[in-house]
C-alpha cells in the first residue's frame, strides 16, 4: 500500500527537480554564463540524487542492474541530454550571433 504511494509521489519530486534544473540553466536571473552553468550543474546532481532515488521506488525487489530500465531514471537521462543540448545551442547563439532591432526614425 505505501509502495503504491510512494512511486506517484517520488516520480513528482524527480519531474519538479528536472524543472528546477531548466528554470536554473535558462530561465536564471544570472547573466553570466558560467554562473548558470554552476547554477545549472548543481541543481542536475540534485535532481540525479533524486531520480535514483525515485528509480529504486519503482525498482521494488528486482536486481539494482536494472536500475537504469526505470522510468525515472529514463526520463532523467532524456531531460538532461536534452537540456544539454539546447544550453550548449544557447551558449553558441548568445555568443556568436547578434540580433540587430530595425529602429528607423
Amino acid at each position: 500500500m505505501l509502495l503504491e504511494l510512494a512511486r506517484p509521489v517520488s516520480l513528482l519530486a524527480s519531474m519538479l527537480s528536472l524543472l528546477a534544473v531548466f528554470h536554473a540553466a535558462f530561465l536564471g536571473a544570472e547573466t553570466d554564463i558560467v554562473q548558470r552553468l554552476i547554477q545549472g550543474l548543481a541543481m542536475l546532481a540534485l535532481a540525479a540524487g533524486i531520480s535514483l532515488l525515485s528509480g529504486l521506488t519503482f525498482l521494488g525487489h528486482a536486481d539494482l542492474g536494472q536500475l537504469s530500465r526505470t522510468f525515472p531514471v529514463r526520463v532523467f537521462c532524456w531531460t538532461s541530454g536534452i537540456m544539454a543540448v539546447l544550453f550548449a545551442v544557447s551558449w553558441y547563439v548568445e555568443t556568436h550571433c547578434i540580433f540587430y532591432k530595425d529602429v528607423r526614425f
